[in-house]
């Protein structure tokens, strides 16, 4: 499913117009997104839970030439699916 086709089915489900639906959708998608790079946790009750994860610095290997790289420290955003999701995919 894409962007438009969820919209769609926001739309469908919400009775909403289509526009209202993707103002909605890109309204939820920004306070996420701004709540996650502030480094807050999002939960969302029966759906799941978006955190920000650290990773710190590694060695890896260039498989090209087997040479020896530094992979710097980085941020990554992490999902953790809720048990109504987890069990509804099942």
């Amino acid at each position: 499913m894409n962007k438009t086709e969820l919209v769609n089915a926001i739309a469908d489900k919400a009775n909403l117009s289509k526009v209202d639906a993707k103002a909605a959708l890109d309204a939820a998608l920004g306070a996420i997104s701004d709540a996650l790079a502030e480094g807050d946790k999002v939960a969302i009750l029966g759906f799941g839970t978006f955190a920000v994860a650290e990773k710190g610095a590694r060695t890896g290997i260039n498989p090209r030439t087997k040479e020896k790289i530094e992979i710097a420290a980085r941020k990554s955003i992490k999902f953790k699916a809720g048990a109504e999701l987890d069990n509804k995919v099942k």
